[in-house]
This record gives C-alpha cells, structure tokens and sequence, in this order.
C-alpha cells in the first residue's frame, strides 16, 4: 500500500504543476495546493463545515492558501436568520477574496417553517442549490417549495449512524419519481461507510447527482474515521473514473473533518492528491 501510494505521488508530480509541497513544520502557512488554473477535471470547492472551528476571515484566508475558489457556505459562517445587511456584507467579503459560493448548507429541514427558510435563505444569498436533510414528511413540501422558487435541493447522506439517509440509495428511492430538481450529494465517505459502492451509485444515480463532498475514511465501515485523501481506503482513480463516465457536472467540495483545529495542512495535502488522481485518470 505504501509502495504504491509513493509511485502514485512520482506520477502525479509529472501531471500537476504546482503539486503541494507539505515540510510538516508547525507554520500550516507555509502549505499550498495547486492552483486551479491548471484546469482539473472536475472544479474543487470547499464545503464550509471543514472550516467550523474558524470565523469567516480565517476559512477565507485558509481557501486563499489552498487556492480554491468555490464554497457551498455552511450557517455557522452566515446564519440563516442573518439579516439583508449581513448577507450583503459576507457575500462582498467572499467576491472581494474570489470565492464563488455556488450553493448553502448542510441544513436540516425539521419543519415546515424550517424549509421556508431554507429556500428563502438560499434566495436572499444568491445560490440555486440547498444542500439539505428535510424529513421524509417534508419531502411534498420540500418539492412544492422547489417548483415554486427553481432552487434545487441536493439531499446529503450521513453514514451509518444517520436514520434518514445513511447512503445515497435512500435519498434516491424518495426523489426518483419527483421533480428533476430534487438529487444528492453524495458524501462519499459516509457512503461507503454505509456499506455503498460508490463506483455504482455514481452510475445508478448520475441522473439525480448535484454535488459531491469529498474525503477518505479509515475503513469501509461504521466505525471508519476521517483521513487525509489517500491515506484512506477510497479507491479514488475509480470514483474519478466512474464520474468522467457519467459526464458529472458539479463540483467536487473537500470536506475535511480530521485534525479540525488545525486541518490546513491535511486539506492541503488532500488537494494535491485530488488533483494527482484527476491528472493520471483525466
């Protein structure tokens, strides 16, 4: 496993220009990843949980570092009840430092009201993508509310220890017959942890995939823990592969949950050896 994982890294240097130099020294300021202008495969974007122990002038400064550009804003950075004058004033923040925010959440969808809020919440921050968990009560009005405001919703599955949507055939057996714009997005670690084959659900649910949030895992099973991309058991070249296959069109948002203190030097690492992968399979 180790041999292979260094003779990856050899390859993937010869494929990406500015390949992550990690010293691990203590300054994480002293990481970067490869810049997204090399043109990846897929676009990578952040999702904003990686950054929950930072306010928003850190994760700012942190995606700067990392040179990523995309983020799908979490509400611990701007809450949903956040006023026009707020919104406003991240949003500039974030177009000030050229970070797209292409979409909002994880948010938990528990009642109606709950899911008013969402889709006003999304409407006002300028996105047309909720990342959300509603309750399988909620799912006629949740679809009623997308109809109405053609803000999609992309359902985020949760692992094993979720009793809603643990893997993303349960997402998709309640949105298959609904409207088009009701899909998942696919965490990935919390999938296989769930006992998924991720090369298959993104084959089987290509139809209705909107967003990917993306990490390693220890092991193929509940007790699985957060690592840094490739060093964990996910077989990435084959999820790559499986989703240039499919013609995938979202983003691919590094959602890093290990060291979460101080996560700038695994993100930057996970980066790199993302973008390695997307340059052999690409």
């Amino acid at each position: 496993m180790e041999q292979s994982r260094r003779i990856f890294f050899k390859k993937a240097a010869l494929g990406v220009a500015g390949t992550v130099s990690i010293p691990f020294i203590s300054n994480a300021a002293s990481f970067n990843a490869p810049d997204d202008k090399n043109g990846p495969l897929f676009p990578i974007g952040m999702a904003g949980y990686s950054f929950a122990k930072f306010d928003m002038d850190k994760s700012i400064e942190m995606m700067k570092r990392l040179q990523v550009r995309n983020l799908s804003i979490k509400d611990i950075h701007l809450p949903i009840n956040s006023s026009d004058e707020k919104i406003k004033s991240v949003l500039a923040q974030l177009t000030a430092a050229d970070i797209n925010v292409y979409a909002v959440g994880v948010i938990y969808m528990k009642t109606k009201q709950s899911v008013d809020d969402a889709f006003a919440y999304a409407k006002k921050v300028g996105v047309n993508m909720i990342v959300g968990v509603p309750n399988y009560d909620l799912l006629d009005y949740t679809e009623q509310k997308v109809k109405e405001t053609n803000i999609r919703i992309a359902i985020h599955n949760h692992g094993p220890e979720d009793a809603l949507y643990p893997g993303p055939q349960q997402v998709y057996d309640r949105i298959k017959d609904r409207d088009q714009r009701m899909g998942l997005c696919l965490d990935i670690g919390h999938a296989l942890r769930a006992g998924s084959d991720l090369v298959k659900a993104v084959k089987q649910y290509k139809d209705r995939l909107y967003d990917l949030h993306i990490k390693d895992v220890t092991a193929a099973a509940k007790d699985g823990k957060a690592a840094e991309i490739g060093r964990g058991v996910i077989d990435f070249a084959a999820l790559i592969k499986a989703l240039k296959k499919v013609n995938y069109k979202g983003y691919c948002s590094i959602e890093f949950e290990k060291d979460m203190s101080d996560p700038l030097p695994g993100m930057a690492e996970s980066i790199g050896y993302f973008k390695g992968v997307m340059a052999t399979v690409g």
